[in-house]
């Protein structure tokens, strides 16, 4: 079976946006400063942070390494099924 369940989809993706953040701090950090003590003023002036931030988020999130951490999960749970079999 190579389809993910509704829960282990949103699993998959809480756990690739954990990480996405993670690798991104220093930027999401960037922001972060840039925003502190801001209201409104923050659109225009973190603009270009936000947009790094967006970026980097991409860089993790996006189409392609979602389908590459879909097809690691797929994998390491077929590998899990397998061995769970009676032989």
């Amino acid at each position: 079976m190579d389809a993910l369940s509704r829960r282990e989809e949103d699993a998959l993706i809480k756990a690739t946006k954990a990480r996405a953040l993670k690798e991104c701090d220093p930027v999401v950090k960037a922001f972060a400063d840039c925003a502190e003590g801001r209201t409104i003023t923050v659109a225009w002036a973190c603009k270009e942070k936000y947009k790094a931030v967006q970026e980097c988020m991409l860089e993790f999130t996006g189409a392609g390494p979602m389908s590459v951490a879909r097809q690691e999960y797929l994998r390491l749970r077929n590998e899990q099924q397998a061995s769970q079999r009676p032989s």
